[in-house]
């Protein structure tokens, strides 16, 4: 501060008379500026010599110190006199220290003001004055003179110029040293004052704006280390700052109040401390209850925890929290920030990715579009920088998204996926671990090929044809990756791989067809004929609306222009090589071009059906590739091992990769040194290898006969001894390719048919399935030459010989399916021979012998002995059930010919049917599989699909689901086929309802849990017929289902009870769809036509408009529930026959391997011991009329009410269990503990294949009571824990029996 002593009495004694330094003369307004400036320079002179101890010299010139704060000086319009004085005051605060000579207050406010705007010519260094700007400076900042005007009421006025100043001032002309005086003196200021006002403040943190910042980088770095070397000082103040604009909403306290997120950003990375007490008030901001408030400080705490060097996550953990919590913000902008924040998060901090997985995993689920596109590019973009960022369950995320229902979405998570697996993978950027890490992706991305819109499908041709194997790469390369990515592909991956191929193959067919279309002269069915097509490749490009007019048009431009007709036609030739494909797309891209279009959708369009048609892989090249690189695979020099897969499954993979390509390129197989390493491949051990190459030559082969005579010779006895001595496939393979490749097929296969057909011993069961397989087939490819002498074979050894006798006796450990080895060589051949029966009848297409009734009647008494035709309980369960299998799918083959199809009965029909309710899990699983292919294909009749509503009876959740899935498929399969007609699949109701009429289970027609069991039925499949009410068709429904009540059922047109029970299905179905649709009840738009060979023409004079449900029974179809006491529910097993599980007795129990039925001589085995002894006597004298010797067409019937009729004599020592009947059919109820789905591959499931069916499921039982069922030593605990069905805790057992 200064000294309050007055001015006289620091002046000399005198008159107060100023003394000048020797040799200066007086400075006045007189002199002419040069002059004062040249005795200015020596006054400066004069004080910078001085020091602080100089007292005499100090008292001397103080009058000289007070004169030059005169206005004469501070106002002087010369610069550089102004500049020498400001030297002079500062020389003169240095020597007076710590008591300036100035005490008014006013004039020392003038002097610090005057001195602070000579500062600025601190600004231009080439300046000649610089050194004394510098010197001004360098003095002010040593003395730390400023801190006088602490004093002065109004310094904050003086400081805020001074930096205002120093920050305009400094630029990259200036040295290091410039920038720590101007700091030394700002520091002073702010740590020894009394707190920093909020205009100084402002002054600093105006510099760290972002628009300020790029203006002045040197003031930015300026304020950045003033602001560090005063953190402790300026902390509070910032505090303050940020509380009044945050907290109080107070804006107007600073001009930089609408900067505020900006600064915080610029403070935090200038030093986390600045901000120690402003980060629980953006804790506070976060919450608060404006959206766009939100954002912004979500906006500002992700850069701050997601900068580069950030810890702020670690150290604030509460704010992390918070701010973590905003990814479940209601706000959409907020989430999405948050999401985009992760990206930079996941790859500046990988410790915090465990936080962010949970938040990430519910944001790729959010209802916004944007957002789950998002959570995939974030994830994506990690993972490319560097794949250990990304945790499992990221990646887990993006999987998910690729079935999203948003295209946009789907494809970003495919092409990130396809991305990484290219990177990783295959340029394996990041070593084998990473590889493996993400090797799953190849089967997923292919997986998508499943899903039915063109869309994915297309984008996975795309990303195979880019990522997984690259067209670009040369022949062998590409080849070896491919070779190895079918070699370690999925099931499901290689199935949609050939699917693929499949379709871009019928794509290539179907333009193929259209250029021949084009050959030909105009017409009007040519033209239909072109239209039919033009629709059908429309519907395989995206957007078929659009894509049908594009296709008109390259149509009409194909019509036009021959040069592109050619190219196009070498485009699809099949010898048309990879690189010819790649020069004809371009040249027909380029004449479809318009240069003055941007874009161009007609192009777009035709790029897509190119690039599908256009062989990008495979051409003769590539497959002598592939043949090469299988040979070095045979010969053990390839690099199998280090590909990750061993010799024996790369060859296997290997030949089934061109097993599938000779589908789709033939053409290209045809060389010498392909077929000659094919026959290499037909001699190795192998079975699976050797059957794929026959299948080849099959598929390829058709001009070695003429072109390649040497192959020939080799091949033919090859084929030969394969369709004599080979495995089944291996025979049906040689036997077919025989017929397809050479010219003297009649001969060749004779030469195959006489031995074989001589040496048929039933004794020796195992040598007979190749011969049966082979037989078969030739009956069915060459019937003008083998039907008849088959006849004598199919009368005489299969069905005489072979069907009608048991010789070996099965295994009696009770379960009902073992695995494909276990079965008996005697089961298998009977089960070959049933199938040789069927392909002869194939082949012949006629039933002018009747063989085909004979043939239907034994399948039905197969079907109707349970397995069991000849019923000396010799053969074992599991057999059984592979003999109702191949009983119950021999006649749904034969439907499949429409000569058979007429001359199947309903009865034969129904057995057939309930087959999909066998008590075994794999006949329900198998069977319904190849109901629904046949179905699919539209090669069975409409009434095959009333089948699939008994499976709603399925105790087992994934086979009630996988038929609905197949009904849906059909469905849809049948609108597409029947747009002309279409009401026809709704006419699948009259079969089904007369199917469930005749289900076996329906014993007691009024019995509510036998309707509740109907409507289930009913409902399983009209759910899905009335999805649509296309054409009014639920008023359709219902007025068939109203005839059918009109007219009575063929099978038992004059029994009462068979009719009521009809009658009783069709109130129930009226229920259903009157319940399920508002508008069943207006008027049919035309009337339905029935069956005749189901229901008999309706009477006019039978009027049917009774009810035949009670309301009790309607209560009960509404709401599902049936009230019963608790004891009813306990005891209901022992009086209601119907619903009574199977319970699997022990081996010990000596009466349940007697005899099905507890009446030995009952009417029922007698009568079908008859029919066996007629059908083994007279199979094929067609005179006799076979049916009549039938039991009313089935044995299965429903059991009697009182329950003796299918009862199991119970064994006494099977302790407190009840005895248990077992009725043929029902199951447990849908949530039975004891219904276990069993594993896939195990195959060999106990206790009755869980499920439900023609003697309806076993309930798992507990682990106990399954012990002593299985004979000793069977499985090892190990094999048994895989091949078995979780089975259920003993508690449940009331719940199986409820």
């Amino acid at each position: 501060g200064t000294h309050p002593k007055t001015e006289t009495s620091q002046r000399p004694a005198g008159d107060g008379k100023i003394i000048y330094p020797l040799g200066v003369k007086e400075i006045t307004d007189k002199i002419s500026n040069d002059e004062v400036v040249k005795r200015l320079k020596l006054v400066v002179k004069t004080y910078m010599d001085m020091d602080q101890d100089s007292e005499e010299e100090k008292q001397q010139y103080l009058a000289l110190a007070l004169h030059l704060a005169s206005e004469f000086f501070l106002r002087n319009p010369n610069k550089d006199v102004r500049l020498l004085v400001a030297c002079c005051l500062a020389d003169i605060f240095r020597i007076y220290a710590p008591e300036a000579p100035y005490t008014s207050h006013d004039k020392l406010k003038e002097i610090f003001l005057f001195i602070t705007r000579q500062l600025k010519g601190l600004e231009d260094t080439k300046s000649p004055q610089f050194n004394r700007y510098f010197y001004l400076l360098e003095n002010l900042a040593w003395v730390k003179s400023y801190n006088i005007c602490f004093e002065l009421e109004d310094c904050n006025e003086i400081f805020i110029q001074l930096f205002k100043t120093l920050f305009s001032v400094i630029n990259n002309s200036h040295n290091q040293k410039v920038q720590m005086h101007m700091l030394d003196l700002m520091s002073s200021i702010i740590m020894e004052g009394d707190g920093v006002t909020q205009e100084l403040l402002d002054t600093i943190l105006i510099n760290l704006i972002p628009a300020h910042k790029n203006l002045n980088k040197q003031a930015y770095d300026l304020a950045k280390t003033l602001l560090k070397r005063t953190v402790q000082t300026i902390e509070t103040c910032i505090a303050s700052f940020f509380n009044q604009v945050l907290v109080m909403g107070k804006s107007s306290v600073s001009d930089l109040s609408e900067h505020v997120f900006d600064l915080i950003q610029e403070l935090f990375a200038i030093d986390p401390l600045l901000l120690v007490s402003v980060m629980p008030q953006l804790e506070f901001k976060l919450k608060s209850n404006d959206g766009e408030e939100r954002l912004a400080v979500v906006k500002l705490l992700a850069k701050l925890f997601g900068a580069k060097d950030s810890e702020l996550a670690t150290q604030n953990r509460p704010l992390w929290q918070c701010f973590l919590g905003r990814f479940n913000d209601i706000h959409v902008p907020v989430r999405l920030e948050c999401v985009k924040f992760a990206s930079h998060s996941l790859m500046n901090h990988p410790d915090l990715a465990k936080d962010l997985t949970d938040f990430l995993k519910v944001r790729s689920h959010d209802p916004e579009e944007a957002i789950r596109h998002d959570v995939i590019v974030t994830i994506i973009n990690a993972g490319k920088k560097d794949l250990n960022l990304v945790n499992d369950q990221l990646l887990g995320f993006v999987r998910e998204r690729m079935l999203d229902k948003r295209w946009r979405v789907r494809k970003e998570a495919m092409m990130g996926l396809a991305q990484l697996y290219k990177k990783y993978c295959l340029h394996h950027e990041a070593g084998k671990e990473s590889a493996l890490k993400i090797s799953w992706i190849k089967d997923k991305l292919l997986h998508i090929y499943y899903q039915n819109s063109i869309d994915d499908k297309l984008l996975v041709e795309k990303i195979f044809a880019q990522n997984m194997v690259p067209h670009s790469l040369e022949t062998e390369e590409k080849m070896k990756c491919l070779y190895y990515l079918y070699a370690c592909l999925d099931t499901n991956a290689v199935k949609a791989l050939n699917e693929m191929w499949k379709c871009q193959n019928m794509l290539r067919g179907l333009v193929r067809e259209l250029l021949d279309l084009h050959k030909l002269p105009t017409s009007e069915a040519n033209t239909s004929a072109m239209f039919g097509k033009l629709m059908t490749i429309a519907k395989n490009l995206p957007d078929p609306g659009k894509a049908q007019d594009f296709m008109k048009k390259f149509n009409q431009v194909l019509g036009e222009d021959e040069k592109l007709r050619l190219q196009l036609e070498q485009l699809i030739s099949p010898t048309c090589s990879c690189k010819q494909a790649e020069q004809c797309v371009r040249e027909i891209t380029r004449k479809l071009t318009f240069p003055k279009q941007p874009t161009n959708p007609f192009l777009e369009m035709v790029k897509f059906l190119l690039e599908r048609i256009a062989p990008v892989h495979i051409d003769s090249e590539a497959i002598s590739a592939l043949v090469k690189l299988l040979n070095k695979s045979v010969e053990g020099t390839a690099d199998d091992d280090d590909e990750g897969v061993t010799p024996d499954t790369a060859i296997r993979a290997g030949l089934e990769l061109l097993k599938v390509l000779s589908f789709t390129h033939p053409t290209a197989f045809h060389s010498a040194e392909t077929y000659e390493s094919l026959l290499q491949c037909l001699k190795m051990e192998d079975d699976k290898v050797a059957e794929a190459a026959i299948q080849i030559f099959r598929n390829t082969g058709q001009k070695i006969e003429t072109e390649l005579p040497q192959i020939r010779s080799t091949l033919i006895p090859i084929l030969h001894q394969k369709a004599k001595r080979g495995t089944p496939h291996q025979a049906k393979q040689a036997v077919h390719c025989i017929h397809a490749i050479f010219h003297n097929k009649e001969v060749q296969l004779a030469q195959i048919f006489e031995p074989l057909s001589r040496s048929l011993n039933a004794d020796v069961p195992e040598q007979l399935i190749t011969p049966l397989v082979s037989l078969g087939h030739i009956s069915m490819l060459a019937p003008d030459q083998f039907a008849s002498p088959m006849k004598s074979i199919v009368a005489n050894f299969i069905v005489k010989d072979l069907l009608m006798n048991d010789r070996s006796v099965g295994n009696k450990n009770g379960r009902l399916w073992t695995a494909d080895d276990e079965v008996s060589p005697e089961v298998l051949a009977k089960v070959h021979a049933i199938k040789l029966l069927v392909r002869w009848l194939l082949g012949m297409k006629n039933n002018q012998s009747k063989s085909a009734n004979s043939t239907l009647r034994l399948l039905s008494a197969m079907l109707v002995s349970e397995g069991d035709l000849t019923e000396q309980k010799k053969i074992s369960k599991s057999d059984m059930s592979r003999l109702r299998l191949a009983a119950g799918s021999a006649i749904m083959k034969l439907a499949q010919e429409p000569c058979y199809h007429e001359i199947i009965t309903p009865e034969q029909f129904q057995l057939c049917g309930l087959v999909i309710n066998d008590e075994c899990y794999q006949v329900r699983q198998i069977f319904a599989q190849k109901l629904h292919v046949a179905l699919v294909k539209l090669l069975l009749p409409l009434e095959y699909m009333a089948v699939f509503a008994l499976c709603a009876k399925d105790p087992v959740k994934e086979r009630r689901a996988h038929a609905r899935q197949c009904l849906l498929k059909n469905i849809s399969v049948r609108r597409e086929y029947i747009k002309q007609n279409p009401m026809a699949h709704e006419y699948v109701v009259p079969y089904m309802i007369h199917l469930l009429a005749h289900d076996p289970d329906l014993t007691k027609p009024q019995d509510l849990e036998q309707l509740r069991d109907v409507k289930e039925c009913l409902w399983f499949m009209l759910e899905v017929l009335m999805t649509k009410n296309e054409n009014n068709s639920h008023s359709f429904l219902r007025k068939m289902v109203e005839n059918i009540k009109q007219t009575k059922d063929v099978q038992a047109p004059d029994d009462p009870k068979a009719n009521e029970k009809l009658y009783i299905v069709c109130d129930v179905a009226l229920f259903v769809i009157a319940n399920k649709s508002t508008s069943c009840h207006l008027d049919s738009p035309k009337d339905p036509v029935l069956p005749s060979n189901f229901f008999t023409p309706p009477d006019k004079d039978f009027i049917n408009d009774k009810e035949y449900l009670s309301p009790e029974a309607k209560l009960v179809l509404q709401t599902g529930k049936i009230q019963t006491g608790v004891l009813g529910a306990v005891n209901k097993p022992l009086t209601v026959a119907v619903r009574r599980p199977y319970i699997k007795t022990t081996t010990s129990d000596t009466g349940s391997n007697a005899s099905t039925n507890s009446q030995p001589n009952s009417p029922a085995t007698n009568k079908s011991r008859l029919l066996l002894f007629r059908i083994s006597l007279l199979f094929f004298q067609c005179d006799v009329d076979f049916i009549q010797s039938q039991p009313s067409g089935k044995k299965r019937a429903a059991p009697a009410s009182d329950g003796t009729e299918n009862s199991v004599s119970s064994n006494p020592s099977a302790g407190s269990q009840p005895p248990a009947n077992k009725p043929r059919r029902g199951r447990p109820p849908k949530n039975a503990a004891g219904v276990a789905t069993p594993d896939k591959e195990a195959g060999a499931t106990t206790g009755g294949g869980v499920g439900r069916g023609r003697k309806r499921a076993a309930p798992a039982q507990d682990p106990d009571s399954t012990a002593s069922a299985d004979p000793i030593g069977v499985k090892t605990p190990k094999q048994q824990k895989e091949a078995e069905p979780k089975r259920a805790t003993p508690q449940r057992q009331i719940d199986l029996q409820r």
